[in-house]
């Protein structure tokens, strides 16, 4: 267990500090100690004690909970349950998907729900395209943000970790009903280019296949434009 723990903090402070283009020894001379102890840290070799994997964190401006680990526990249920979403009940772990129309590909993202903070409120972070599932950490972009369940809805709302300016909110039918797959509605400001922005997002709590069937489920449909003009506003039809 401790071997594991070990490990998969390592395997977290590699992934951030690549993220944030630092090398090992620039993150060396932050936290005053040495490339070969920073090595066994990502190795796993040895256990990071608490001061510093706060140091790590604040050099690397993270949250201290990006580098923590939990081993994952099948059918977690979050307190309170009867006001949350099943599908949000029973992982902390949770993928999703959407289109970007702008160079016509999927973009995939990972949230990890870390912490409680208050009764039905979690703190979060999404990590945004990314190239490998196993180290999702390395991505375009991070938020952070909180996710809120209420009796008939999900909020997930976040902030880029690298720009104030970049809000997004999340919006999903939090119905009783457990699903592999959920879909909401992400809104908010764009910084690329600066711009209000809406569309679909499917969460799943596996990995999904990306071919051309997910493609189309993700890209606005003509029920979509039917629908946005019969109501003026868009909407990301619920899976039940």
């Amino acid at each position: 267990m401790i071997n594991e723990l070990t490990c998969e903090i390592g395997k977290k402070i590699r992934n951030c500090r690549k993220s944030k283009n630092i090398t090992m020894q620039q993150l060396a001379d932050i936290i005053h100690k040495s490339k070969a102890s920073v090595s066994k840290y990502e190795k796993g070799d040895i256990v990071v004690d608490i001061v510093t994997l706060y140091d790590i964190a604040a050099a690397l401006n993270i949250h201290i909970e990006q580098l923590l680990y939990s081993q994952p526990v099948p059918n977690i249920t979050l307190e309170n349950k009867v006001f949350c979403s099943q599908f949000f009940s029973n992982a902390t772990h949770f993928y999703s998907y959407y289109f970007d129309g702008r160079n016509n590909k999927i973009v995939r993202s990972a949230m990890d729900i870390l912490s409680e903070v208050e009764p039905n409120i979690y703190k979060v972070m999404l990590y945004m395209n990314f190239k490998e599932y196993e180290n999702y950490q390395i991505c375009e972009n991070t938020y952070y943000g909180f996710i809120e369940h209420h009796n008939v809805l999900t909020n997930i709302l976040l902030k880029n970790q690298a720009t104030a300016i970049e809000q997004i909110t999340i919006s999903i039918l939090a119905d009783f009903l457990d699903s592999p797959t959920k879909w909401g509605l992400m809104f908010g400001i764009s910084s690329r280019p600066i711009m209000p922005i809406a569309l679909k997002i499917l969460f799943s709590q596996k990995p999904l296949k990306e071919n051309n069937e997910l493609k189309k489920l993700l890209q606005v449909s003509k029920e979509d434009i039917r629908n946005l003009k019969m109501y003026n506003m868009f909407i990301a039809t619920p899976d039940w």
